[in-house]
């Protein structure tokens, strides 16, 4: 295992900060997962993951303007790097080609 490889979870808070683009900040990720996987996520958990991907130079993050609804606390913001799409990428394309790889016959349900 490399420093470009990622897990499931990895991969799943990096397309979440894709999605939200320029509003990628914890909670909003958070949310973002529960909402669209039905799946609960551990902010403990999904933080660690946030700080394990930018060590690994495959997210970067910013802290926002302090505002005054957040008692002047300040969002940290997610974007994914270069090297994070070409992760990304690479974890599409071989997805697509162990799936292309399957013969039809190993999802015929009559045959189980």
């Amino acid at each position: 295992m490399g420093k470009n490889t990622i897990g499931e979870f990895e991969e799943i808070l990096m397309l979440t900060v894709g999605v939200l683009y320029k509003e990628a900040y914890g909670i909003a990720i958070k949310e973002e997962i529960e909402s669209k996987l039905k799946r609960k996520v551990s902010v403990g958990a999904m933080r660690t993951a946030l700080k394990r991907l930018e060590k690994k130079g495959l997210l970067k993050s910013h802290l926002g303007e302090a505002t005054a609804i957040r008692g002047g606390k300040r969002k940290r913001y997610f974007v994914v790097t270069p090297l994070g799409q070409k992760v990304l990428k690479e974890v599409m394309d071989t997805r697509k080609q162990l799936w292309e790889s399957i013969p039809d016959v190993a999802f015929d349900l009559k045959l189980i």
